[in-house]
């Protein structure tokens, strides 16, 4: 486990570094550089003000700069940070930062699949001391990195978390429990608001339906289960369903794979 450390102290604009925590319950924090998050080994929970993700291993999460963020795992998890202050152009060179040709890095927080070379090269860039400029080659390196982050494709491994307060409490009450088998009438009613305007208000603020999102929000959590070494039917009945055929097809629809082979 590193010691926790201030990335807005660092001096270069584009650096890595590598973590390993037995378990974390980081604070909220927010910093200048954009961050991406890759996670090598266990499972990594993120908030954000307006997201909850789950980055489970060989998936990565990127936070645009500025992003008040959080970070939360349950058993030991090892990851890799990628800062990025900013990329010169050529027309504005700077000893520090990374020239670049590639396309645009992502404007919005999201979650990501690094490739095989992404992975290699994010794990060697975390060996270079901060404590003094970087040379040529690790210039290179780097150039290369954010060539390949600019281009890596999005995954599914993000909820969006309602801002109005009555909403909030029937997301709150589903987090701490998505197994629970109240209907949205239920829940409605116990947050002072009538299912009709719950189910406008989740879809208006999370850009799904109640079920879409509540369906969600059952992965995210079974992604976290999974990934703590529960068994699949453990899981699918940890997360509300009481079949456990209905789960491996919901969650491969999802995510591609089944349950059994997304950790393998």
């Amino acid at each position: 486990m590193m010691e926790a450390f201030d990335p807005d102290g660092i001096e270069p604009a584009v650096f890595v570094v590598g973590e390993r925590h037995p378990a974390l319950d980081e604070p909220w924090r927010a910093y200048r550089r954009a961050r991406l998050i890759h996670v090598s080994d266990g499972v990594l929970t993120v908030r954000t003000e307006a997201s909850r993700w789950v980055v489970p291993p060989a998936r990565a999460l990127w936070l645009v700069a500025n992003t008040l963020h959080c970070l939360h795992a349950r058993r030991p998890v090892r990851f890799y940070s990628l800062y990025v202050e900013r990329v010169a152009s050529s027309a504005e060179p700077a000893a520090d930062a990374v020239p670049s040709r590639f396309p645009p890095l992502p404007a919005q927080t999201g979650a990501l699949i690094p490739d095989t070379l992404t992975q290699a090269l994010l794990a060697a860039a975390a060996d270079f001391p901060l404590d003094r400029p970087f040379d040529e080659p690790a210039h290179r390196l780097l150039q290369v990195l954010l060539d390949r982050v600019a281009i890596l494709p999005g995954a599914p491994l993000g909820l969006n978390w309602p801002r109005d307060p009555r909403a909030q409490r029937i997301a709150e009450v589903l987090g701490e429990n998505p197994a629970q088998s109240l209907i949205l009438e239920e829940l409605a009613a116990a947050a002072g608001v009538t299912a009709r305007t719950a189910a406008r208000l989740f879809a208006r603020e999370t850009g799904q339906t109640f079920g879409q999102w509540r369906q969600q929000l059952r992965l995210l959590a079974a992604l976290e289960h999974l990934g703590a070494g529960e068994s699949v039917t453990q899981v699918a009945l940890g997360v509300g369903y009481s079949d456990v055929s209905s789960f491996i097809a919901v969650f491969r629809e999802a995510f591609g794979e089944t349950p059994a082979r997304y950790f393998r």
